[in-house]
């Protein structure tokens, strides 16, 4: 009798874990990035009273006689399961479609993972969560053009929050100057250029038909304390004379600056009388960031007031061989652990890693239905254990009650 109260005992203290468990996934159900735990029981160590036999000559074997001591708790597992994503409309906040998780700065260089995206700027410009655990990631070189190969805080520095001018070195230009127009007219478009410092300059080009010859046209480049001259020849076809597509212009500006007059994408065709042209040249002033953005590659783009964008920073992303083993920190937070295997470290959308869904975040994968059916299940378990308890006391009452 006694060691049927230490058994219910035993079932009534882990039907209360397993409620406990209940609880708190029902309290998370609207955490982002929340991941659902499970409590499984396993049978105790149970007494043998009696041993089995062989069989043997007349004689056939018997089973054990083995009493159960009651039930543990065999494991509380964490599904990793993928939560729905919710979209948010702020451009920090970052979900993962698929396996991987975020890295965040832990002590020193020690790193933590979570599922949860809610990200934001600080002060500093730095990028990191609720808590102020800075997120990882690799840092563009626009020098080299290639992602560091280290992992390194996600932080925007002085060059990242201005884009440095471009000096102008070619202008292109595209259209056609009417072949029917009359000898001697002309055609004049303007450009804004820029120097070494993103000074804008502008040149203003003139083309004029040429008087004796027919495919012949005469263009002039004027600028505030400069000029220069050319001529562009066009074949029978229309099209321009190989020698005559590019033209550079050096020291332009009174500075050590080249500047390339592309016009082999120009054509002399009949047109009326009726001359276009479109310029477009490859160089900007300096910028100011006045926006960051996101792309599914986890790819962060600085946007400058001067038009231009480019790449700044590159979310990494990591994955573990066993993802329930690890250690459960609390705040949505995950460390490695013995059972976990080593982080595997990639790029989102390569390998075995999912995409980023920028402006949206992880919902919860808590399902309420399942959540209320075990709570029901383990109330009852719970319910069942006390009539144990119950029904062993009347048991030891009966026992006292023989001295009688």
């Amino acid at each position: 009798m006694l060691r049927s109260m230490f058994a219910a005992v035993s079932g009534l203290r882990n039907h209360q874990v397993r409620m406990d468990v209940i609880g708190h996934n029902i309290a998370n159900v609207n955490t982002h990035g929340f991941k659902r735990s499970r409590v499984t029981f396993q049978e105790a160590l149970s007494q043998t009273m009696r041993g089995a036999s062989r069989p043997g000559e007349g004689r056939g074997g018997t089973n054990p006689m083995q009493v159960g001591l009651g039930m543990n708790i065999g494991a509380i597992d964490t599904f990793h399961t993928q939560g729905s994503l919710e979209g948010t409309g702020r451009t920090t906040d970052l979900a993962i479609d698929g396996a991987g998780f975020f890295i965040l700065r832990g002590v020193g260089e020690s790193h933590l993972y979570t599922r949860a995206g809610a990200f934001g700027w600080d002060g500093d410009g730095t990028l990191v969560n609720g808590a102020g655990l800075v997120v990882r990631g690799q840092r563009f070189d626009p020098v080299t053009r290639e992602w560091a190969l280290e992992i390194s805080d996600i932080k925007l520095f002085g060059e990242d929050k201005q884009a440095p001018p471009r000096q102008t070195g070619e202008v292109v230009f595209t259209g056609n100057l009417a072949a029917d127009a009359d000898a001697g007219s002309g055609y004049v478009r303007s450009i804004t250029v820029y120097d070494q410092l993103g000074v804008a300059k502008t040149v203003t080009f003139r083309f004029t038909k040429g008087e004796n010859t027919a495919n012949t046209w005469n263009w002039t480049a004027t600028w505030d304390g400069g000029s220069a001259q050319g001529q562009i020849s066009f074949q029978d076809n229309g099209k321009i004379v190989e020698e005559d597509g590019l033209y550079t212009m050096e020291d332009f500006f009174g500075q050590d600056m080249d500047l390339t007059l592309d016009f082999s994408a120009l054509t002399q065709y009949a047109a009326e009388g009726e001359s276009y042209m479109e310029l477009t040249q490859d160089g900007y002033t300096k910028g100011d960031l006045v926006e960051v953005f996101f792309d599914t590659g986890g790819v962060i783009t600085g946007v400058y007031s001067n038009g231009e964008s480019r790449p700044l920073y590159r979310l990494v992303l990591a994955n573990f061989a066993n993802p329930e083993g690890l250690n459960n920190l609390g705040n949505t937070l995950f460390s490695e652990s013995n059972n976990s295997g080593p982080a595997q470290i990639g790029v989102a959308g390569q390998g075995s890693l999912g995409a980023i869904s920028p402006s949206s975040l992880e919902m919860s994968n808590v399902d309420l239905a399942q959540e209320f059916t075990d709570m029901i299940i383990t109330q009852r378990g719970f319910q069942a254990n006390s009539r144990i308890i119950t029904t062993s006391d009347e048991l030891l009452q009966e026992l006292v009650n023989l001295k009688r």
